[in-house]
C-alpha cells in the first residue's frame, strides 16, 4: 500500500487516555484555582500569626508563622510552575515545558524545608533551652488566631480535596494513593501543605494549651519542634517525588495498558512490539514505540507514513511527542 492509499483516520468515540485532560473540570484551570485559594489563605494567616507570635512570644505560634510564610512563598513558586509548564511546545522543546513544573515545585518544596521546617525546629530548640513564659492575654490571642487559621486552612484544604476526590474517582484510586502518584505536582503540594497546616495548628494549640495549663513554656517549644518535624517530612516527600518525575517517572501498568490500547486502535497500526512511556510534565507523555503498519508500503514511503501516524497520535492531548520505529518481524506482539 502506498502513502497515497493510507486510509483516513476513523472517527470514533473513545475515552481520553487521562480523565484529567480534555472534557474535565479537573485540569490545569482547577489546579490554578486550588493554588490561588491556598495562596490567599496563607498570606492572610502569615500576617496574623506573626503579630500573635510577636505579642505572645509563643514558640509554637512563631513556628506557625514561619510555616505560613513558607507556604505563601511556595504558592508563588507553584503559580510560576503552572505558568511555565503550561507553555505550548515549540521547535526547541518538542516535548513541551511540562518538566519546568517539577523544577519550580522542587524549589517550593525546598523552601518549605528551609523556611518552614528548619526555622521551626531551631526556634523550638532555642526556647527549649531558654524557655520564656507568656501572659494570659497572649494565650487568648493565640487561640483566636489559631481558630481563624483552622477555618481558612480548612477552606483551602476542602478545595484541594474536592479536586483530588474527583480525579481519584475517575482513576479508581484511593485519594491518598492518587495524591502520591499523580503527575500534577502543584496539586500534590497544596494538598499536603494544607493537611500539614491543619495538623500543625493542632500541635500549636496543644503546645500553647499545655504551656498555659502547667506554666511550663517548654511545652510551647515542644510544639514548635513537632511542627518543624512535620514540615520536614512533608518537604522531603515532595522533594523526592519531584526529583523522580524530573528523572523520568514511569507510568503505572494500568496507564501503560491504556496507551497501548489507544495506539492499537489507530487504523494504520497492525501490532506493537515495544513501548516506552514516560511523563514529561503533568498529564503529559512521551512515547516511543516499535510498530508494524497495515499494508505493504514501499521503503521510500515508510518514513513519510510513520510520521503521519506520529502526528495522528500526538493529537491526543496527553501525548506531547511520539516516536515510532518499525518493529522487527520476529519480535512478539504486545497486548493491553
Amino acid at each position: 500500500m502506498t502513502s497515497d492509499a493510507v486510509p483516513e483516520r476513523e472517527v470514533r468515540e473513545a475515552q481520553p487516555l487521562d480523565p484529567d485532560v480534555s472534557d474535565s473540570d479537573d485540569g490545569g484551570g482547577e489546579s490554578l484555582l486550588t493554588v490561588v485559594v491556598a495562596l490567599t489563605a496563607n498570606a492572610l494567616l502569615a500576617v496574623g500569626k506573626t503579630v500573635a507570635a510577636v505579642i505572645s512570644g509563643s514558640a509554637s505560634m512563631l513556628a506557625e508563622a514561619a510555616h505560613s510564610w513558607s507556604d505563601t512563598g511556595n504558592e508563588v513558586f507553584l503559580l510560576i510552575a503552572e505558568k511555565k509548564g503550561a507553555r505550548p511546545r515549540d521547535e526547541e522543546h518538542p516535548r513541551g515545558y511540562g518538566r519546568a513544573t517539577y523544577i519550580w515545585s522542587l524549589v517550593a518544596a525546598f523552601g518549605l524545608f528551609t523556611v518552614g521546617a528548619l526555622v521551626s525546629i531551631w526556634t523550638g530548640i532555642s526556647d527549649l533551652l531558654e524557655p520564656e513564659s507568656g501572659d494570659s492575654g497572649g494565650f487568648t490571642l493565640n487561640y483566636v488566631v489559631l481558630a481563624i487559621a483552622f477555618v481558612l486552612e480548612g477552606t483551602s484544604f476542602v478545595q484541594a480535596a474536592r479536586q483530588v476526590r474527583g480525579s481519584s474517582k475517575k482513576w479508581g484510586l484511593h485519594p491518598l494513593r492518587y495524591v502520591s502518584d499523580t503527575s500534577n505536582p502543584t496539586l500534590r503540594a497544596v494538598v499536603l501543605e494544607d493537611a500539614s497546616a491543619l495538623v500543625g495548628i493542632v500541635l500549636a494549640a496543644l503546645g500553647i494549651g499545655l504551656h498555659q495549663a502547667t506554666g511550663n513554656a517548654r511545652w510551647d517549644a515542644v510544639g514548635s519542634i513537632g511542627i518543624g518535624l512535620l514540615l520536614a517530612v512533608v518537604a522531603i516527600f515532595l522533594i523526592r517525588r519531584n526529583m523522580e518525575y524530573l528523572l523520568g517517572e514511569g507510568i503505572a501498568p494500568a496507564m501503560r495498558s491504556r496507551v497501548l490500547a489507544r495506539l492499537l486502535e489507530h487504523p494504520d497500526i497492525e501490532r506493537i512490539t515495544y513501548l516506552h512511556v514516560e511523563y514529561v510534565g503533568p498529564q503529559r507523555l512521551f512515547i516511543v514505540a516499535a510498530v508494524d503498519l497495515v499494508g505493504d508500503d514501499a521503503e521510500h514511503d515508510l518514513a513519510r507514513r510513520l510520521r503521519r501516524v506520529e502526528l495522528d497520535i500526538e493529537t491526543e492531548p496527553i501525548i506531547m511527542d511520539a516516536v515510532l520505529t518499525l518493529a522487527p518481524p520476529e519480535d512478539p506482539s504486545l497486548l493491553p
